[in-house]
This record gives structure tokens, sequence and C-alpha cells, in this order.
């Protein structure tokens, strides 16, 4: 279950807003034969995919397009397509890969174009299933409420890029609805400028199949991983858009580098904290 984050820590970030935020983009009703036949036709074949995820932690020859692969199917099932935009994605080892964050789902759009290893939330990768997952996927766990550990993080993220791995964070610190943003917090942005690596900027957004905005991936709020889930598998299709922007070399300036970036994400027309949006400890 989410969490949203306490009140007693005035660091974390966090955004306000209420359930209305998050809608279904089916167009059937939820109850329909069709709804219900789709939404078990995609279960069962997500149940089929499980057994092949010990694989994308797997030291074999060609691992990186095994998991976009892997990851674009996962999407498939789920009814979601993706579409990749923008700049061309540089062959370059040791790269912090950073974006919005709206969902559990970014985790698969994400991969499919620049697979690696994320930063997330440590109470999400607690139990033993979920703890094995963790170890496969090399996910790097970060305790939100405790502000001490986060140098520990930092030096983490940047141990893998000094050693030219692939890896994902969202530095907004919380997940929204995808119709508003939060702010790029600076402090992931030091593990690059301490392993003098460059940051890739993605710009994630997911619509209906009218080009309108989807808030129905959102995983916000009191959200369950299972409703949300199941909102996302009930809906016809879900387009999620990559836009691949500027490489941003890291400079000196955490501050100054996390601007540049969200800048980079945002685009002219977006406002960050304005609309409605959720915020959780993700």
């Amino acid at each position: 279950m989410t969490q949203l984050a306490p009140a007693g820590h005035s660091w974390l970030p966090r955004a306000s807003c209420d359930a209305s935020c998050v809608r279904s983009g089916a167009s059937v009703a939820p109850q329909s034969i069709r709804v219900r036949l789709r939404v078990a036709l995609r279960i069962a074949l997500l149940l089929l995919l499980a057994p092949g995820l010990p694989l994308l932690g797997a030291p074999l020859p060609g691992r990186t397009h095994l998991q976009r692969a892997y990851c674009r199917l996962a999407l498939r099932v789920l009814g979601v397509r993706i579409t990749v935009s923008g700049s061309p994605i540089r062959n370059l080892r040791g790269v912090l890969v950073v974006s919005s964050h709206v969902s559990w789902l970014d985790i698969f759009a994400i991969g499919a174009v620049l697979p690696g290893s994320f930063v997330a939330r440590a109470d999400m990768f607690s139990g033993p299933a979920t703890g094995i997952v963790a170890r496969i996927l090399q996910i790097i766990p970060i305790e939100r409420t405790s502000l001490r550990r986060l140098p520990g993080v930092v030096d983490a993220v940047a141990r893998r890029l000094r050693a030219g791995h692939t890896v994902v964070a969202f530095p907004e610190g919380t997940t929204w609805c995808g119709l508003a943003y939060g702010s790029f917090y600076p402090a992931m942005f030091q593990a690059a400028i301490d392993a003098a690596r460059p940051v890739q900027p993605l710009r994630l957004t997911y619509h209906d199949i009218d080009g309108s905005v989807s808030t129905a991936p959102a995983f916000v709020g009191s959200d369950t991983l299972l409703r949300s889930v199941y909102r996302v598998v009930q809906v016809r299709r879900t387009i999620a858009r990559v836009r691949v922007e500027s490489l941003q070399l890291p400079g000196a300036d955490r501050r100054a580098l996390a601007r540049r970036c969200q800048s980079a994400v945002r685009g002219p027309t977006e406002t960050v904290g304005q609309g409605h949006g959720y915020a959780l400890t993700a």
C-alpha cells in the first residue's frame, strides 16, 4: 500500500489534491463482459511473464537488449503502447537517467528505452518476495523518512555510475497524477557530479487514445498496487510517450543541474505544482 509522507518531516517532497485527480480512461463500464475478459486475459499473461523476471538480473550477453524487450512485452500485455521521440540515445556508460514520477509503470516505460537500476523506496521491497525482486532488479533502496541515510544512497548511486552502470532516479521524490508536477530536488544530482557522469533527462507522459493526458496509471495517495494495476489493465489502451531530451553535463552545482534537467523535462507549457497532484514517499 502506498503511504503519504509523514507530516513531521518538512524536507520530504509532497503535493496536495484529492482522489478526483485519478480517473480510468476506460470508455466501457468496468462491469461489462468485454472489460472483464480484457482484465482476465492481461492478468493471465502477466503471470506467464513473471518467471522471466530473473533474466533481467542475469549477467547474460546482450542483457540490455533483453531488458528492453522484456519491458516492452510487459507494457504490451498491460495494454500500454510506447512511443519514443526526441534526441538520439547515446551509447554511453555510467549515465544518471532522471524523469518525472507518476506510477510503478514508469519502471517498464523507462526500462523499455534506457534500462538500468532504479532508486526506489525501501519499504516497497521489505517483504521476502519483493526483496528477491529488488535484488534481481538491483534496486538501490532509499529510506525517505531518514535524512541521515540520504548521503549513503547518493554514494551508492555514484559508485554505480563510476562502474559504468545506468541508474534511474526520480528527483521529484514523489508520484504525481500526471496533470501536475513537482520540483526536482537536487540531492540525487550530486551523484552525477561526484562521478563526473552525464545526466539523461526523459520526458514521460501517459495518454488516452484520443491524446488527452491519462491519470489511470497514477499510483498515488491511498492506492494499493493491486488497485492501481487493475485500473491500468481495464483500460483498452494507454499510450506512454517518452521524449529523450538533450544530455546534460554534470558541472559543479547540483542545484543548477537539477534546474536544467527540470526545464528539459517539463517543456515550455507545463508549470510545476499547478493543477491536481498526489504525493507519496516513493
